[in-house]
């Protein structure tokens, strides 16, 4: 039996609307009241299949809903729609409960801040996507890879934070997104993005109030030979960058640097500036006397890492060093030059790349003779194969085989990379930017000296040429009372009475400090709490206080046992929170090269400014190293960086002298020096 409505829908709407008249689908027709519910039930089903056909062959999914497809539910004989929840407003409405005036809305978090948590997005995909055929991913897959090859995008974009939540953000928009415009991209996006990540840059602020902080400067040239010098503010939080400066019409001489860092430290307000690392060129050690006049709160030094890859290139220099290099640089260019022997060697088990020394970083090249020693076995095994034999018509091939099998070459090898250990692990020490690193500097120094005396047994024959290249370089550049008031403030090396330098430089210099950097309170309080801290008083006598010296950050311990004494719990606090180098700065410049690149060599400099900002932001949130990068207590191991256990009488102290000497270089006469320790 049918109602007088089915009749007028009949003649009047056509099938489609009868049905739905029938299944009682609301917000269209009125429902039918006569119909039998199985039947309503039957036209229903038939309906929701025809609509779900007729999405997939317009190609909508229903992504937009990121709960699936509308619920039904039976309430009494009427069959009624529940839409789903709305996603950018969840009221107290939709949790059962009436929202009154004023009531606060809760909503998704919006701009950048929502990436700058890290991590990738842990929503579970819909059943939707999973139920998607091979071919569909496929050619998803296909249609994002061809854009990365049309367009030159380097592969390893893939792991930047940003991709998936990119590809999370545009399935959610759903059917028919248009991607933005090339002028949104360049212009609008990018000062929308600016705008939160100077809100990012804006709460560090607090922190440079609170701990102090490390202004780092540095410059370059980049691909159109421009100067330009880079400005970053480093603290505990991380780094931000501050300012660019195209310097193509300036004159890079010490008046005109020391007037450029005057306008960074206004920029950050000079109460909070500690410290300012430059580059230890004469010009910037110029500039650096001249801030030091019209501040005199603020303390210069040069980049700590700097120096130590000075020092590195000043032994590298030494002449039977030198020859050893150059031994070891002929087995390498003979092996990457004929493609027989590479694939020889590749072929063995466990073979990896040898590393070759780069251009600027001296380090590299005590690494690449570590790596060329780990590869003995095989080379070895190389030379004395058959396969080996027809390289021996030529003279390159026999020096090389003969250089290969000749013990003393290994063994110079390993004593090199032995006595380079513990300046490699200082290098690591005062590089990282994850940690403040001032603290450490002048114990990794002292601990790297005597790793190197203990390696030769404290014959001063042996280690002097060493020693003497390392204090040259730390009494020039780092012997900074900075450096010693940092030293004598962390708790990790004042409370180890077994280690701890009582030498009169340190307590000098620390003193020396406070008279001329510290402003804001009495120096009779700052001696007085002193004492309180040397002799363990207070809260400084604490068993949890001395049991977490070595564990805790040096500031953060201050932070929690220096209650007792608030001056000084002030000076350690804006003194440990500080870094040693500025090679933040350097690498800086590879995100500025990326950005910067042949093709967008136009790009004008504010704009390039806004993009560095961006990338450099999120850096500090990326996954961070498995070691402790302030791992000190390791610097005087000259055996941890460089070898696994080694064979017993692989290298003998007992013979030490007799082996440490220059191999002749084959083919020429023996009349090198030996290699000195």
């Amino acid at each position: 039996m049918t109602c007088t409505y089915c009749f007028k829908v009949f003649h009047g709407g056509g099938i489609h609307r009868m049905k739905q008249h029938l299944a009682g689908v609301t917000g269209s027709v009125t429902s039918c009241p006569n119909v039998d519910p199985a039947v309503r039930l039957a036209i229903l089903t038939c309906l929701q299949e025809n609509d779900k056909k007729s999405k997939e062959k317009r190609g909508d999914f229903g992504v937009e809903s990121p709960f699936g497809q509308p619920v039904h539910e039976f309430v009494g004989d009427e069959v009624q729609e529940v839409p789903p929840p709305r996603i950018r407003e969840i009221s107290m409405n939709e949790a059962g409960t009436s929202l009154g005036k004023g009531k606060r809305k809760t909503t998704a978090p919006t701009g950048i801040h929502a990436f700058f948590k890290g991590g990738r997005d842990s929503a579970q995909p819909t059943i939707k996507a999973c139920l998607q055929s091979k071919d569909k991913w496929q050619n998803t897959d296909m249609a994002i890879a061809l854009w990365f090859y049309d367009a030159c995008i380097p592969i390893n974009a893939v792991n930047s934070p940003f991709f998936q939540k990119a590809i999370d953000q545009i399935a959610s928009m759903g059917h028919g997104y248009k991607a933005p415009s090339y002028h949104s991209l360049r212009v609008t996006l990018l000062r929308d993005a600016k705008k939160d990540v100077q809100l990012v840059v804006d709460s560090f602020r607090n922190t440079w109030a609170e701990t102090g902080c490390t202004i780092m400067g540095d410059g370059w040239k980049d691909s159109r030979q421009r100067p330009l010098i880079n400005f970053l503010v480093y603290c505990p939080k991380g780094i931000s960058f501050i300012k660019s400066i195209d310097a193509s019409d300036i004159v890079t001489n010490a008046e005109n640097l020391c007037n450029l860092f005057a306008e960074i430290v206004e920029m950050v307000g000079s109460k909070n500036v500690v410290h300012l690392v430059t580059d230890n060129a004469s010009n910037y050690k110029a500039a650096g006397t001249l801030l030091n006049e019209r501040y005199p709160t603020i303390c210069w030094s040069p980049c700590a890492a700097h120096c130590i890859n000075l020092i590195l290139k000043d032994i590298g220099e030494m002449g039977t060093v030198k020859s050893l290099v150059a031994l070891a640089a002929t087995v390498t260019v003979f092996v990457y030059n004929h493609k027989y022997v590479l694939n020889w060697l590749r072929k063995t088990n466990g073979w990896r790349e040898i590393i070759r020394p780069g251009e600027t970083r001296f380090a590299t090249t005590f690494i690449a003779l570590k790596s060329l020693h780990d590869h003995k076995d095989s080379l070895q095994a190389l030379v004395t194969s058959g396969d080996y034999k027809k390289f021996l018509k030529m003279n390159k091939g026999k020096e090389v085989k003969q250089i290969v099998l000749d013990d003393r070459f290994w063994n110079n090898c390993l004593i090199t990379v032995r006595i380079m250990g513990p300046i490699i692990r200082l290098l690591r020490v005062c590089d990282t930017d994850e940690r403040p690193s001032l603290g450490y500097v002048y114990e990794g120094m002292f601990r790297a000296i005597t790793g190197i005396k203990k390696l030769f047994r404290s014959s001063e024959r042996l280690y002097k040429p060493y020693i003497d290249i390392i204090n040259d370089r730390w009494d020039r550049m780092l012997r900074k009372n900075l450096h010693a008031t940092a030293y004598f403030l962390n708790p990790a090396f004042q409370y180890d009475t077994a280690t701890f330098s009582t030498h009169p430089e340190i307590t000098n210099g620390l003193l020396d400090y406070i008279e001329s950097k510290v402003d804001w309170c009495s120096v009779e309080n700052l001696t007085r709490e002193i004492g309180m801290y040397r002799e363990r008083e207070g809260s400084f006598g604490r068993k949890l206080a001395i049991l977490t010296s070595k564990k805790d950050r040096p500031e953060n311990w201050w932070k929690l046992f220096g209650c007792d004494a608030p001056n000084l719990q002030k000076l350690a606090i804006r003194v440990l929170s500080q870094t040693a180098s500025s090679s933040g700065c350097e690498r800086n410049w590879s995100v500025f090269e990326r950005i910067h690149t042949k093709k967008r060599n136009r790009l004008e400099h504010q704009r390039l400014n806004d993009l560095d900002n961006l990338r450099l932001q999120y850096r500090h949130n990326q996954q961070k190293r498995s070691y402790d990068p302030v791992d000190y207590e390791s610097i005087d191991k000259t055996e941890f960086w460089v070898v696994e256990e080694e064979q017993e009488g692989e290298l003998d102290y007992e013979e030490l002298e007799e082996e440490l000497e220059e191999l002749p270089i084959h083919g020429q006469c023996s009349n090198s020096e030996q290699l000195e320790g």
